[in-house]
């Protein structure tokens, strides 16, 4: 199984409230922070939500 790297790069500031909660779950909430999760079906729901805010690398 592989590994994503997402890294928040834009603010939660005036976005909807659904939003910040995904950005939350996933571990983040300042910006260039980065995590590294599981790459499952979960987590790319989630990223994919808040595309706009994140960047996103596969890691081996």
């Amino acid at each position: 199984m592989g590994k994503l790297k997402v890294t928040q790069v834009r603010s939660t500031i005036d976005r909807k409230e659904a939003h910040k909660r995904t950005i939350e779950a996933l571990g983040l909430g300042k910006i260039r922070r980065s995590v590294v999760h599981n790459d499952t079906p979960q987590i790319r729901g989630m990223v994919r939500a808040v595309q706009h805010l994140v960047e996103v690398e596969e890691i081996d």
